[in-house]
């Protein structure tokens, strides 16, 4: 805590000197009576202004160290006064970077005593923030000294994009030319089953062992041995001469919910999934299963900015370390058709695309996706049409109630099933 007393006038100084070599050229009751009045007050203010500068410590405890857009960020103060003396008015000047988040405040406090009180917002942008530093502003009751506390105590605040439940969306599996295209009847085809596990968001309804499911009071899904075990890439297009919409109505920012949510997708069906993506300098993140590759994604894609390369560039830079039997998944606004080009190369080495292709129009655009769809259906690859409407749902941005348990349905809606144990408050430091 760095502390610093400031005197706010000379002109009491100077009078109580002036005073004094009066009283001492010219001794006069009345200059007696004003040089114990001045100089007691001055006295005091100092006095009081020690005791605080040495007794006031402010606390910051923070609830959660990472949060999703939309949850609900709580943080705790806890402003002491050791000394004998209160601290009439103490002004918290918060210097916080996470937006909506205004910790400053007004209070006082009394001596020997503690205030606590705890400030709630909800996070609306993605990114990595800093909670603190924090100031303290204060001074005696007759205003002749401020004192200023600095708090240099900081914590780092990681937003992540939401996890949303998406429609259907069935991913080609990798393989060799002509084995990825799409199933209509089911996500995942096989021929014996060998065990279950979680339902996922886009399975069939056809896989769930309802028996099952019924017992643990959770849809389950049969697992099958010869079901596809190829890796997932995701390649998300952030050329900003291709996006549309703005702010969190646009391409960019759906596109890093749909990589986040399709991601989290993957993973939790028990895939290696990796992301792709070109901002300022390349994020490569080679396909691997677990929770440490899902934070990773989710880190990247909170920090992901617009870049200026083309998909097209992009892919042909790429395509020789993409694995065979892969699934490669695109997800882009850009509705040209000159990197449609670099995908025939990947498919003759089993790397089966599917692409996720995002509605201009429905952004705010004039721009056209026909061709490039026509192009798709005539080379017969998976592509879907991703209109502002599927990511821009209530369901899409789950967690505004605080941190809770979610349950997706078969319907792909997202429900709160409980609230998770709540963590312990840590001191920001």
């Amino acid at each position: 805590m760095q502390t610093r007393i400031k005197a706010n006038t000379r002109a009491l100084p100077i009078l109580v000197a002036l005073l004094i070599a009066l009283q001492l050229s010219v001794p006069y009751h009345g200059w007696m009576m004003l040089l114990v009045g001045l100089g007691g007050v001055w006295l005091i203010a100092f006095v009081w202004a020690r005791a605080l500068a040495r007794g006031l410590r402010l606390t910051r405890e923070l609830r959660f160290g990472w949060a999703q857009v939309g949850d609900q960020l709580e943080e705790r103060f806890t402003l002491r006064n050791t000394s004998w003396l209160p601290a009439i008015w103490v002004e918290i000047e918060d210097r916080s970077t996470l937006p909506g988040h205004n910790a400053s405040w007004v209070t006082g406090v009394d001596a020997d005593s503690e205030n606590r009180w705890s400030i709630k917002s909800v996070c609306t942008r993605r990114g990595a923030y800093t909670l603190g530093p924090t100031t303290l502003i204060t001074s005696d009751p007759f205003g002749l000294y401020t004192v200023t506390l600095h708090n240099p105590a900081t914590a780092n605040m990681m937003v992540m994009p939401p996890l949303v439940p998406l429609p259907r969306i069935e991913i080609a599996p990798g393989g060799r030319a002509g084995e990825g295209k799409r199933h209509t009847d089911s996500f995942e085809r096989a021929l014996s089953a060998k065990g279950v596990r979680e339902y996922a968001p886009g399975d069939s309804l056809n896989t769930i062992h309802w028996r099952t499911s019924a017992h643990h009071d959770a849809l389950l899904v049969r697992l099958f041995d010869s079901t596809p075990t190829s890796d997932w890439w995701i390649v998300l297009d952030v050329n900003q001469h291709v996006q549309g919409g703005e702010g969190e109505n646009s391409t960019l920012e759906h596109g890093i919910i749909l990589a986040a949510s399709l991601a989290d997708r993957g993973l939790r069906a028990g895939r290696a999934v990796g992301l792709a993506l070109f901002t300022h300098t390349l994020v490569w993140l080679p396909p691997q299963a677990g929770e440490t590759r899902r934070w990773e994604i989710l880190r990247a894609l909170a920090l992901a900015s617009p870049g200026t390369q083309s998909l097209a560039t992009a892919l042909a830079q790429t395509q020789r370390a993409f694995k065979q039997r892969t699934c490669l998944i695109i997800i882009t606004p850009d509705t040209r058709t000159d990197w449609i080009a670099q995908l025939m190369p990947l498919r003759g080495r089993g790397i089966v695309p599917t692409v996720l292709l995002f509605d201009p129009r429905s952004f705010g655009g004039a721009r056209d996706a026909r061709g490039a769809l026509a192009l798709l259906a005539e080379l017969d690859i998976a592509r879907y049409v991703i209109p502002r409407e599927i990511l821009n749902r209530p369901e899409a941005r789950p967690g505004t109630r605080g941190h809770l348990d979610w349950q997706v349905t078969p319907l792909g809606r997202a429900l709160p099933r409980q609230r998770t144990p709540e963590a312990a408050w840590k001191k920001l430091e």
